[in-house]
């Protein structure tokens, strides 16, 4: 049986993340993440004889329905559990996207309901202590509520819940990135000291071809607990090459995958893997 998640599930779904693998802070161990995702979104889990099986998870972004979450109990693996709960989370969705792992069924699966691989996202982790800021770039701290709605003026669409869900985990902090006093981008770090990293940011329309820019002035002013930062990026984003030849390295990737090429821009887009 496939049907939302309620609240007495949530130990069962953060036993299925960790049989996954999902040991990050903001994955489906974390009740937080699960709570979150029910309240801006939808969570759905797939119930065999009074025991999870399963759960999945989506979020309108606009007019694109996310895929965040999709995970089955390795016991129940290749029963078509993952297909049910997908054909369920995606319906009625024609432009659709998510972040695939590179688990031997997961590309075959997204495949088959219309999406396609188009770039990969990595997950850079370095020392943004030692990044200097680009010549007239600075960074202050800011609120969930201001960088939500300065991203929903450049974008149209209102991350606020979000950047607010984001900021209340450890070590959470909102940024807004000056550009010659000018507010250029904006967004929000987070995570444990082993996890912490500038989940989410937005750049503004106006601020031209200045990205690379945006990310690193972020990250050199971000005050971590510990000496490693992380940020995903697009394959294609420009602040790719000089991370790396900062000494910056890349952990793992993902498979950006949409039904469409252009949800994501993958020259300006620095998403949070989970949720876009």
């Amino acid at each position: 049986m496939i049907r939302s998640a309620h609240a007495t599930d949530l130990v069962a779904i953060a036993e299925i993340a960790i049989a996954t693998g999902q040991l990050e802070d903001w994955s489906g161990r974390n009740p937080a993440y699960v709570e979150h995702l029910m309240r801006v979104g939808r969570v759905l889990v797939a119930e065999d004889a009074g025991r999870l099986t399963g759960f999945g998870a989506v979020q309108e972004i606009g007019t694109v329905r996310v895929l965040c979450d999709l995970f089955v109990d390795p016991a129940a693996h290749g029963t078509g559990i993952g297909r049910a709960l997908l054909a369920e989370l995606w319906r009625d969705a024609p432009r659709r996207m998510t972040f695939s792992s590179q688990h031997a069924h997961a590309l075959p699966l997204y495949t088959s309901f219309g999406l396609d691989p188009w770039w990969p996202l990595l997950y850079l982790r370095g020392d943004a202590g030692a990044l200097p800021f680009p010549a007239g770039w600075s960074t202050v701290g800011s609120t969930a509520e201001q960088v939500g709605a300065l991203e929903h003026d450049w974008t149209g669409v209102d991350r606020t819940a979000d950047h607010r869900a984001w900021a209340a985990r450890p070590n959470g902090a909102a940024v807004i990135v000056l550009r010659d006093g000018a507010v250029a981008a904006a967004g929000t770090a987070a995570g444990p000291w082993e996890d912490f990293c500038l989940v989410h940011l937005a750049v503004a329309p106006e601020a031209g071809d200045v990205a690379a820019a945006a990310v690193i002035a972020s990250l050199a002013g971000l005050a971590g607990p510990g000496p490693v930062t992380g940020v995903c990026l697009p394959g294609p984003h420009p602040a790719v090459r000089p991370l790396l030849a900062a000494g910056w390295r890349v952990q793992e990737f993902d498979l950006f995958m949409a039904s469409e090429p252009g949800l994501l821009d993958p020259r300006r887009a620095v998403p949070s893997p989970g949720q876009a």
